[in-house]
């Protein structure tokens, strides 16, 4: 027969020679000439202080002088102990008191409902940490003795916390039976057994101990206890995160048997395990099972199947999904419309995409800028950019932003087709909404540019570039020098060259003047094969102004002068 939470004197018969060698042990204790203030080593403390700091202990914390005087020691011991907890070293006269405890009066203390919960752990975990100074060992009772008093005063973080330092940590590793044999033996409150049990199958799970998570839900099961349906979804959780797909799935069966109240959160958490191993068709089996059981999928578990199948564009499987859906009367959230159209536009099903950006629209949901730019992006990959640039000005009139990925996209569709027209107004927008050009804009820019033959243009984006602190690749330069040596641009020639020198680019620069040469000599010597030595004067091609104005460049490594000038000519 349990003691726990009688009071002392429903407990004392039995145990009053204890409380006699205590109280013997006290008075003992106190007479002890060796005892020192902490704060003054120098000092003796007197029996009379240490009575009368006694005396005062007791008046604090039992206020009540009917009490039981065997009602009133246990606070007594517990607020000594206490007090001298903090002291270094600890005062002889509580290492004699802590040597004369006992296995029954510790559970005596813990159990008593005049000790207040708070001390009652203190006071237990100094005896933890003050192991060597008793003259026993705390024992398992005394463990779930105060796990239950934690549990009935609704401690659950503490109580939890404990369960896990006995039933986990590998010095102590308590194993199941002997914790279900202390709840057999002993009269527990049937609301305390049923927590407890529950917190262990969740303090299991919780630390991946899933064979005995198994072993403490089937004596649950099998001895009539409770099983609280949230501690088993905390359970599935965690199989489902270890990869257990296997045990989920099988646990989940259990909870059924088991007449547990099964929700539909547990059920979402076994499709989510199912779908994320690629188990499609089995999760959209279940889910069919469980709606022939009467439990209902809601919004969340039909998301989870239909981003599934959407991302893997499993859109058979997804058809019944939807169907599904209709037929419970689901209906589709935003989430849904999104998975759907990441999904299509993913796949190139852009047509089924916008159908679903239109319905959405047609429902009252407002659709965000991410997903008009999933459809502009499928058909500018589609090479449809008449399409996706109509998409865009739905967008505008409908006062949904569009930000620089959406700005992006285009530009570069435009680019490709050569419609520079069209690029120069995106880009007019693009500045008056503040938008700041990328990395990429830049370099398919000045590529359209130079292909279009504007080497205006793309040299004076490239200086842009610099200027925003992009660095351009080689083969971006190289472009635009060749434009400009094409077009005798010899001034913005000279200034990249030099940005380039700058850059400990010589070699690539000295390949390029050399390059430049030989094509040179190449075309004069053509001119000259070419010619019919008549009265015309054969007019050659020089490069010596570019070598001359280079090679200064290359020795000094200097920056040009006149940067600032050329920027404002350009408007820069």
């Amino acid at each position: 027969m349990s003691n726990f939470l009688q009071t002392p004197w429903q407990i004392g018969n039995g145990i009053s020679s204890n409380y006699e060698q205590l109280k013997l042990a006290l008075a003992t204790s106190t007479s002890n000439p060796c005892l020192r203030h902490p704060s003054k080593k120098n000092r003796r403390m007197s029996l009379q202080k240490f009575l009368q700091s006694l005396r005062t202990v007791k008046r604090f914390h039992l206020p009540n002088p009917s009490l039981n005087p065997k009602a009133k020691i246990a606070e007594t011991i517990i607020s000594t102990i206490l007090i001298t907890s903090t002291w270094q070293p600890i005062p002889t006269t509580t290492t004699t008191l802590l040597s004369n405890l006992t296995p029954n009066l510790v559970h005596l203390i813990l159990s008593d409902p005049h000790v207040k919960t708070p001390k009652c752990i203190d006071f237990f975990y100094f005896l933890v940490k003050n192991q060597s100074l008793l003259s026993f060992k705390l024992n398992l009772d005394t463990h779930l003795t105060l796990l239950c008093r934690l549990v009935k005063s609704r401690n659950l973080v503490d109580a939890e916390n404990l369960l896990a330092a006995l039933l986990i940590h590998e010095n102590v590793r308590c194993p199941f039976s002997a914790v279900a044999s202390f709840f057999e033996n002993n009269s527990v409150k049937p609301f305390i057994s049923v927590k407890v049990f529950n917190l262990m199958l969740k303090v299991y799970s919780d630390n991946q101990e899933f064979e005995k998570a198994a072993e403490a839900f089937g004596y649950m099961r099998n001895n009539g206890i409770e099983i609280n349906e949230r501690t088993c979804t905390i359970y599935l959780i965690n199989l489902m995160r270890s990869d257990q797909l296997e045990l989920g799935l099988e646990f989940f069966y259990q909870m059924l048997e088991s007449d547990i109240e099964v929700s539909v959160f547990s059920l979402t958490v076994v499709v989510d395990g199912l779908c994320k191993s690629g188990e499609i068709d089995r999760a959209t089996e279940l889910v069919e099972e469980m709606v022939a059981k009467g439990i209902k999928p809601n919004i969340v578990t039909y998301n989870t199947l239909v981003d599934a199948c959407a991302k893997r564009w499993s859109f058979n499987e997804l058809d019944k999904i939807l169907i599904l859906m209709r037929k419970q009367g689901v209906d589709f959230s935003v989430e849904t419309y999104r998975f759907l159209i990441d999904g299509f536009s993913s796949y190139g099903k852009i047509e089924d995409s916008e159908k679903m950006v239109f319905e959405m629209l047609d429902k009252g949901f407002k659709v965000e800028t991410y997903t008009y730019n999933l459809i502009i992006n499928g058909y500018c990959r589609l090479g449809n950019i008449e399409r996706a640039f109509s998409l865009f000005c739905t967008m505008v009139e409908r006062e949904v932003y569009p930000n620089v990925d959406t700005y992006s996209t285009l530009v570069s569709s435009f680019c490709k087709s050569g419609q520079m027209e069209t690029v120069n107004e995106l880009l007019e927008e693009m500045q008056s909404a503040r938008i700041e050009l990328t990395h990429g804009v830049f370099d398919t820019l000045i590529d359209a540019y130079c292909q279009q033959r504007m080497i205006d243009e793309a040299f004076c984006f490239l200086i842009l570039m610099q200027k925003r602190g992009f660095i351009a690749d080689f083969s971006i330069y190289e472009m635009v020098i060749n434009g400009l040596y094409e077009s005798d641009q010899h001034e913005e020639l000279n200034l990249l060259l030099s940005n380039l020198v700058k850059r400990g680019m010589v070699i690539e620069v000295s390949k390029f003047i050399a390059s430049i040469e030989s094509s040179t000599r190449q075309k004069d010597q053509r001119a000259v094969e070419n010619s019919d030595f008549g009265d015309k004067e054969i007019e050659m091609s020089s490069t010596s102004d570019l070598i001359e104005s280079i090679g200064p460049i290359l020795e000094a490594k200097d920056s040009p002068e006149g940067l600032t000038c050329l920027l404002a000519r350009y408007h820069f």
